[in-house]
């Protein structure tokens, strides 16, 4: 558990203009495939905020974004249950959706996802993430856009935390303690 008489670093994985340029990439080809479309963005909290952020200002389209808040973990691990914490506002019918998400790992919040906005009866359903754990997969699920593909470390930084710290690091990167 992190305190705030713990000293941490971080062992940098991506750094910040890594990310940017992978951003505008993923956005670019975004842009190109929802041309003309009613595209909306559901966003997934807590995590995907920086990401969604950035993602949606480097767009050339028009669309609206929603946000929709859940849960399986707790600490570091997914316990494998979804927990609706805050749902849509947006009606999706007939609409193209598009999933930001921070990290997809286990696969099973994204599949949960897809079941939900499924049943809102949109015209299609895609997924852009920032991180892509393949390894770590225990549902299969499309990921149609993402920005770096993994190994199965716990990474924090750009939205993603550790027990709420961590969120604000321009970069991502691996804890390592060095002090109490």
């Amino acid at each position: 558990m992190i305190n705030s008489k713990q000293n941490y670093t971080v062992e940098i994985l991506f750094q910040e203009r890594q990310i940017q340029k992978k951003i505008f990439e993923v956005s670019s080809k975004v842009s190109q495939d929802y041309k003309d479309k009613d595209l909306v963005i559901v966003a997934v909290l807590n995590g995907s905020f920086i990401f969604c952020a950035d993602l949606v200002r480097n767009l050339d389209v028009r669309c609206s974004i929603d946000f929709i808040q859940v849960s399986s973990y707790v600490g570091t691990q997914s316990q494998g249950k979804m927990q609706v914490i805050s749902g849509f506002k947006e009606d999706l019918t007939g609409k193209d959706v598009l999933i930001v998400e921070d990290i997809v790992d286990t696969g099973i919040t994204l599949d949960f996802l897809i079941s939900e906005i499924s049943s809102k009866k949109p015209n299609s359903i895609k997924a852009c993430v920032f991180l892509d754990k393949k390894c770590a997969r225990k549902k299969e699920v499309p990921v149609n856009y993402s920005c770096f593909e993994m190994g199965n470390d716990f990474v924090v930084g750009y939205g993603l935390d550790y027990s709420g710290f961590f969120r604000q690091l321009p970069y991502v990167g691996r804890i390592k303690e060095f002090g109490k």
